[in-house]
C-alpha cells in the first residue's frame, strides 16, 4: 500500500523563523520558499514547513507516506478503524494529500504524485 515516508509536514505559525531555524539546524538553503510551503531535501527526505498546518488540523510533525492512491489508502484507512482527518486534496498539478488519524488519534499523511 505504501512505498515508505516520503516526507516529514512540520506545521509552523511563524514561517520566517521556523526557516532560518531549519536552514541552520539542516545546514541547507530550502528548495521552495513561499508563503504557503517552505521545502528541504534532506538525504532523499522532504522536510516541509506549513505555515497553514495548524489550520488544517495538523498537531505536530505527521509522517506523509507515498501511496499509489490516495482515495484507496484513505478508504483503507477507515475501515482498519481510523478516521479522516482531512479528504484527499490536490496540492500540485500531479499531487495529492489527503491526512488520516489512527484509532488513538495519531496522524498520518499519505500523498499520491
Amino acid at each position: 500500500m505504501t512505498a515508505g515516508i516520503q516526507s516529514l509536514v512540520i506545521p509552523v505559525r511563524d514561517a520566517a523563523a521556523a526557516t532560518a531555524f531549519h536552514r541552520t539546524l539542516l545546514g541547507a538553503d530550502p528548495h521552495t520558499e513561499s508563503p504557503y510551503y517552505v521545502g528541504f531535501t534532506v538525504n532523499g527526505l522532504e522536510i516541509g514547513l506549513d505555515p497553514n498546518g495548524h489550520a488544517a488540523g495538523l498537531t505536530g510533525p505527521t509522517p506523509f507516506f507515498a501511496v499509489d492512491d490516495v482515495a484507496e489508502a484513505v478508504a483503507a484507512a477507515v475501515e482498519a478503524g481510523g478516521s479522516v482527518v482531512s479528504e484527499p486534496n490536490r496540492v500540485a498539478e500531479n499531487t495529492t494529500v489527503a491526512t488520516v488519524a489512527d484509532a488513538e488519534g495519531n496522524r498520518i499523511g499519505l500523498i499520491q504524485g
